[in-house]
């Protein structure tokens, strides 16, 4: 029956198109950009279109890989809000080079539905290849699409085959975002109009993310009271570098003997790295100072963070990561690599530190000046509430308003 309300609700004027975004099937996957889109919700009606890959043979991996391509249903109701989740052909190998235009055909017939229904605008995720299907989408409806970078353009923008396609797409859509000025660098570099451009950074939630007591933390994982403990959080894959920090460990106990190390997450889209970590562990003799404490729901994640000292990310590429200023939210000064928008997140001496990635002597020694310092707590949450969503948000409706309000056309898409 709710569902039956809302699809019968309409009068959307905004569409959300991004591959990845929460579902039953992928719980954890892009909430981010539910983060940040519900709550435009609240201002602007809005559906959501998330294309899931798809290939006859895929059933066939999944007997030997139960994990592999998880399917989400066609239409779910999330707080009131139409995410649907239209097929497209995507076989594995040198075909993904198609994939920009197979999402695009497969949500084709969803998004004339949607643009009936009063929607103006398509908002896209990640550039490629879901900006790209957006802005064929956008072309061959006569609707404007707006992208954010997220971090992914980075490796992409060095791939001979990929960088033309980025340049093409971006300079398609009537206004790009990113999430951090590193990405709207990266967007003038690659052809951009500065004035169509703006960094719209990730927010947080004081209401889920704030300290919790630190005795009960530490008893709900069972962690010594007495411990000093480095925490990280991020899916279990090479690029997140948590077996860079295992490297340090051994050092780091010879200086501080009751040091812990705790991480949560899972295996994601790139990866699965549980089975070498945890190998890695017991070759230096981790076992009883390393826990995994798996993949934790957004509530929960207080608890993790609120039972530790020092938030870590060694981290090989990031847009901007929502993690830090969750941490923050908690009280923990964060330790992360000079990669993406780490450096605009983590912006002060009082906040943490950044180095150089790659450099794990540089590493170590600044969890051991994290674990030495008296941080002024306080004033790390302070900063943390200075960057609440509410005015990302707002931000994003003024721009939203322009192009819709305006009626922006959409700039021709160049097929090369």
């Amino acid at each position: 029956m709710a569902e039956a309300r809302a699809v019968a609700a309409g009068g959307i004027d905004l569409v959300v198109f991004s591959s990845l975004f929460p579902s039953a099937a992928r719980p954890g996957a892009g909430l981010f950009i539910r983060e940040r889109m519900f709550r435009v919700a609240q201002h602007r009606p809005l559906a959501v279109v998330s294309p899931q890959p798809w290939f006859p043979g895929q059933s066939l991996i999944r007997r030997l890989r139960p994990g592999y391509r998880p399917q989400a249903p066609a239409l779910e109701i999330q707080q009131g809000i139409r995410v649907y989740h239209p097929r497209f052909l995507s076989v594995p190998g040198l075909l993904r080079q198609f994939d920009g235009w197979s999402m695009a055909l497969g949500s084709f017939f969803l998004l004339r539905r949607l643009k009936a229904e009063g929607a103006r605008l398509i908002d896209a995720h990640f550039t490629y290849p879901d900006g790209e299907a957006a802005t064929r989408l956008g072309r061959w409806l006569g609707l404007p699409v707006t992208i954010t970078l997220r971090g992914t353009e980075v490796p992409h923008s060095h791939n001979p085959l990929l960088r033309p396609r980025l340049v093409r797409t971006l300079r398609a859509a009537a206004r790009v975002f990113s999430v951090s000025d590193s990405l709207r660098q990266l967007a003038l570099e690659l052809g951009v109009a500065a004035e169509n451009t703006e960094v719209v950074g990730n927010g947080i939630d004081m209401g889920r993310f704030h300290p919790v007591d630190r005795a009960a933390a530490r008893s709900r994982y069972d962690i010594p009271e007495n411990a000093q403990v480095l925490v990280s959080v991020g899916a279990l894959v090479e690029r997140k570098g948590m077996h860079r920090v295992i490297d340090c460990l051994p050092a780091l106990i010879k200086r501080h003997p009751y040091l812990h190390y705790v991480i949560v997450g899972g295996g994601g889209p790139e990866g699965d790295m549980r089975t070498e970590l945890d190998a890695h562990v017991a070759r230096l003799g981790l076992g009883e100072r390393v826990h995994f404490l798996g993949a934790l729901p957004p509530d929960e994640l207080k608890w993790a963070l609120s039972a530790s000292d020092v938030f870590v990310l060694a981290t090989r590429n990031e847009g901007w990561a929502n993690v830090f200023l969750e941490a923050m939210a908690c009280g923990l000064p964060v330790v992360t690599t000079a990669v993406g928008g780490n450096a605009e997140v983590v912006c002060r001496d009082e906040l943490g530190s950044i180095v150089p990635f790659g450099d794990a002597g540089s590493l170590q020694q600044a969890l051991e000046d994290a674990l030495d310092k008296d941080w002024d707590r306080a004033a790390i949450i302070g900063y943390a509430q200075a960057n609440q969503w509410d005015k990302r948000v707002a931000q994003l409706l003024c721009a939203y308003d322009r192009i819709i309000n305006n009626a922006v056309a959409q700039p021709e898409l160049v097929v090369k």
